[in-house]
């Protein structure tokens, strides 16, 4: 029953998602750094989760950290996110997921600015921007 309900589910992410955005927000993939639609995105707006819409993050929290991805230092809802340890690639890193539909969002890293010094990493595809 479960790995048939697993397969619903992943038929339905297929349907939604578009082949890059599956791999990315489903597999764990990244995408290149400096190619995402929103690394370079200086308008004023809400950032959602591209796989259910849940608000992430807020442009006033987005800052230039040169690394090639959108940077955030805090997400607008912390209730919307969930973090986890990630021992892939024989490195030691934290994931960020939206805690609604699990989808990969990025990592998160201690070399951001005040006031959190955190580096949300955020890969564009796994974004929508709502303009203000």
């Amino acid at each position: 029953m479960e790995e048939t309900e697993d397969k619903t589910k992943d038929a339905v992410w297929r349907k939604k998602l578009t082949k890059e955005q599956y791999q990315v927000m489903r597999n764990k993939d990244t995408e290149r750094p400096f190619t995402g639609k929103y690394w370079d995105n200086h308008e004023k707006g809400e950032y959602i989760c591209a796989g259910c819409g849940a608000p992430i993050f807020d442009s006033k929290t987005k800052f230039e950290s040169g690394c090639g991805w959108p940077s955030f230092y805090v997400p607008k809802y912390e209730k919307n996110i969930e973090t986890k340890t990630d021992r892939s690639f024989g490195m030691l890193r934290t994931e960020v997921l939206c805690k609604k539909c699990g989808g990969h969002l990025g990592h998160v890293f201690k070399d951001g600015p005040k006031p959190t010094g955190l580096r949300y990493c955020i890969n564009s595809i796994s974004l929508d921007f709502k303009k203000l």
